[in-house]
């Protein structure tokens, strides 16, 4: 089996899998590019919220209404 000629290859077998390898690189490059914009914006919207209704806060003490017909 070693000893047969090998297969032929396309004459082009190198550029298009040199070119497949740029596009999964942009590819991944984007969607790591879209993930920390998304993690940004999720951040920011999370300090708005925060900074509006300030979960830290103790809520105001209520006081008992009177005590009546004891």
């Amino acid at each position: 089996m070693l000893e047969s000629p090998h297969p032929a290859l396309p004459p082009d077998l190198a550029l298009r899998a040199a070119e497949r390898g740029r596009r999964l690189l942009r590819r991944r490059r984007a969607v790591r590019v879209a993930a920390w914009g998304l993690l940004v914006v999720a951040l920011a919207v999370f300090c708005v919220w925060a900074a509006t209704a300030r979960p830290w806060a103790v809520p105001p003490v209520d006081v008992a209404p009177p005590l009546r017909d004891w």
